[in-house]
């Protein structure tokens, strides 16, 4: 038996076994994403510079990527970004599987990384709320 796959952004925790699962079931065309826009968005490009006064606010800090497994992950693998629609904004990109991608398709200098995209109505069923409870989410903040 395996361990599921999760990604933790912030209280909410995103289930990659079931967005794999939405996938396979509901078959999508690639898209690409740049790999550079994306590295610099999730802090991939500061973590080696021990210089740097900055912190991420998406992706892992400086300790918390294993760049060892990152350089054995296989590139052709698409990448997961969800769409996040929160208080009835505009759905914004994030990026819930495939950042150990992203760092060794950035040091190794690769332009782009296939990716699927899900729906925001695919990202709902995905996600749960880890303040509430598993299989209970909130997108919009209460009133």
């Amino acid at each position: 038996m395996t361990t599921p796959q999760r990604f933790h952004f912030g209280p909410w925790t995103f289930s990659i076994d079931a967005a794999e699962a939405l996938i396979a079931a509901r078959p999508r065309s690639i898209r690409r994403i740049d790999v550079a826009t994306w590295a610099k968005a999730y802090g991939l490009t500061r973590l080696d510079n021990r210089d740097e006064h900055t912190v991420s606010l998406i992706g892992p800090a400086s300790d918390g990527l294993d760049r060892v497994y990152a350089m054995t992950t296989d590139l052709a693998k698409p990448v997961i970004v969800a769409q996040l629609a929160i208080n009835g904004q505009t759905p914004a990109p994030l990026l819930i599987d495939g950042t150990h991608r992203l760092y060794r398709a950035w040091s190794e200098g690769i332009a782009q990384l296939p990716a699927y995209l899900l729906t925001a109505d695919e990202t709902r069923q995905v996600h749960h709320d880890a303040l509430l409870g598993p299989g209970r989410t909130r997108i919009t903040p209460p009133h």
